[in-house]
C-alpha cells in the first residue's frame, strides 16, 4: 500500500511549483509569484514521468565497483533574504555571510577527503546581476585555498522579457570581470577566451518557464557564443514549469540553439563520440523516492537539492546512484550533480551543520563497503572527466580533472593580460 499523503501535499501546496526570483535588483518592481494549479503541476510531472519509467526499465544499473564524481552546484547568492522575494540583504550582511562561510566551511569538510585526498568542494555559481568586487575577492581567495571554483549564475527577465543582446552583454561583462579581476574561470584547449559553466536563475533556461524569468528563446545560442561549456541548471524544483522531459542525462543539444528550450532534445554523450555542440547539458538526479513506513510506502521525489527539510544523507546517495547519470559505454563512472543555496540562512544544517558533517563521515568511511571510489569534483572537473570518457579514456577518472578545461595555464595568463589591456584602452 502506498501512502501518497506527503506527495499530494506537495502537489496541493500553493507554494510548490511557484517560480519567481529570490533576489533581483533593488529597483525591481515587486510582482506576484506564479501559483500553478494542481492540474498544471501534474502536467509538469507528466513531462518526465514516461522517461523515468523507461529509464527504470532499460537503463542498467552498474554492478561491481563504481567511480563516483560528486559535484555541488551552489546557487551562491549572498544577498538572499528568505521569504522576501526580491529583497536584498545589506552589504554588511553579505560580507558577513561570506566571511562566515570561508571560516566555517574548511573546518567542516577538511577531515573528509576523497580517494585522491581532495576535500568536498562547491562550485559557486555567483549571480552576474549582483557583481560586487569586494565579495568576489573574498570568495576567490577562498577558492584559491582549494575549497571550490567560481562559475556564472544569472537571474533576468523578471519584470519584462529580456533580450538576447542584453543577456549576451551581461554575460560577457561578468565573464571577463571574473577572469580579469579574480583569476576565475577556465580555458578550453588552447582558446584565449574564458569559458564558464552556467546555472539559470529560477531554472528558466532558454525561456522554458512559460515565458517567465527569462524571455530569451535563443539563450542556448547566447551561452554558446559567450563561451559556456556546460549548463548545470536541471533538474528544477518540484512541479516546476521549466522541467523538461529529458532527465538523468549528459548530452549535447540537437535542436537549433536559437530555438526556445533547445535543451529539451539532445544526443546522449557516449564513449568514442567527442561532443561538438556546447554548452553540454549536465543534469542532476531526478527520481521517485519510495520509503517504507510500517505497512505502507511513502512516495516522494528526489531532485538532488540540499535543503533544511532534506539534508544530504547516505540513503539519498543510493537514490542519486539509481539515476545512473553516465556517459553511454562507461557505466562504472557515475556523475552526481547536486545543488544548494548555501547563503540562505535557513539551509545552515544542510550545508554547514551536523547533517552535513554526518553525511560526509558516512560517505567517506563507508565508501569501500559500498564498493565506491569517491572523487570530489567541481563543475569544471566533472565536465573534464565527461570529455575524457567521450574520448575513450579509462583508468582513474581523477587523472582527467584538467583534461581540456584548464586554469592557471600560460594561455590563461595571456588572456588575463589581454583583458586588462582592453580595460585600460576603454
Amino acid at each position: 500500500m502506498y501512502d501518497l499523503t506527503h506527495f499530494w501535499r506537495e502537489v496541493s501546496d500553493e507554494r510548490s511549483g511557484m517560480h519567481f526570483s529570490k533576489v533581483q535588483s533593488a529597483a525591481a518592481v515587486e510582482s506576484e509569484p506564479v501559483r500553478p494549479s494542481v492540474g498544471r503541476k501534474l502536467s509538469y510531472l507528466g513531462r518526465w514521468l514516461p522517461t523515468f519509467v523507461w529509464q527504470r526499465l532499460v537503463r542498467a544499473r552498474p554492478s561491481g565497483k563504481v567511480h563516483i564524481m560528486l559535484a555541488v552546484a551552489d546557487h551562491f547568492e549572498p544577498a538572499i533574504v528568505p521569504g522576501e522575494g526580491r529583497a536584498r540583504a545589506s552589504c554588511d550582511e553579505q560580507h558577513g555571510r561570506i566571511e562566515k562561510w570561508s571560516r566555517e566551511y574548511p573546518r567542516l569538510v577538511d577531515r573528509w577527503r576523497d580517494c585522491e585526498g581532495r576535500p568536498f568542494s562547491h562550485t559557486y555559481f555567483y549571480p552576474a546581476e549582483q557583481y560586487d568586487r569586494g565579495l568576489l575577492d573574498r570568495l576567490a581567495a577562498h577558492c584559491r585555498e582549494g575549497w571550490g571554483e567560481i562559475e556564472i549564475h544569472l537571474h533576468h527577465g523578471m519584470d519584462a522579457p529580456d533580450t538576447a543582446e542584453n543577456t549576451k552583454d551581461q554575460l560577457l561583462e561578468f565573464r571577463d570581470a571574473l577572469a580579469r579581476n579574480h583569476g576565475a574561470l577556465s580555458y578550453l584547449d588552447d582558446s584565449p577566451t574564458p569559458s564558464y559553466a552556467f546555472v539559470h536563475g529560477n531554472f528558466a533556461l532558454a525561456n522554458s518557464s512559460r515565458g517567465e524569468a527569462c524571455g530569451v528563446d535563443s539563450e542556448m545560442q547566447v551561452l554558446s557564443d559567450t563561451g559556456c561549456y556546460a549548463d548545470l541548471t536541471l533538474p528544477t524544483g518540484f512541479f516546476h514549469p521549466a522541467q523538461i522531459g529529458k532527465i538523468n542525462s549528459l548530452y549535447e543539444c540537437t535542436l537549433s540553439l536559437k530555438e526556445r528550450a533547445a535543451h529539451r532534445r539532445g544526443r546522449d554523450l557516449a564513449v568514442g563520440k567527442r561532443p561538438s555542440v556546447f554548452p553540454l547539458m549536465v543534469q542532476g538526479p531526478l527520481v521517485f523516492d519510495v520509503r517504507s513506513k510500517g505497512s505502507s510506502r511513502r512516495l516522494d521525489i528526489e531532485n538532488g537539492a540540499f535543503t533544511g527539510a532534506r539534508p544530504p544523507n547516505i540513503r539519498r546517495l543510493q537514490l542519486w546512484k539509481q539515476a545512473a547519470v553516465r556517459v553511454v559505454g562507461r557505466p562504472d563512472w557515475l556523475f552526481i550533480k547536486l545543488h544548494c543555496h548555501s547563503m540562505d540562512p535557513t539551509q545552515h544544517n544542510a550545508v554547514l551543520g551536523d547533517a552535513m558533517r554526518c553525511f560526509l563521515r558516512e560517505l567517506v568511511e563507508g565508501a569501500t563497503s559500498r564498493n565506491e571510489t569517491l572523487h570530489f569534483v567541481t563543475a569544471r572537473e566533472m565536465v573534464n572527466v565527461i570529455l575524457a570518457a567521450c574520448d575513450g579514456r579509462d583508468g582513474n577518472p581523477g587523472d582527467y580533472r584538467d583534461y581540456r578545461l584548464k586554469m592557471g595555464s600560460a594561455t590563461h595568463q595571456k588572456a588575463v593580460e589581454r583583458l586588462q589591456q582592453e580595460t585600460v584602452r576603454s
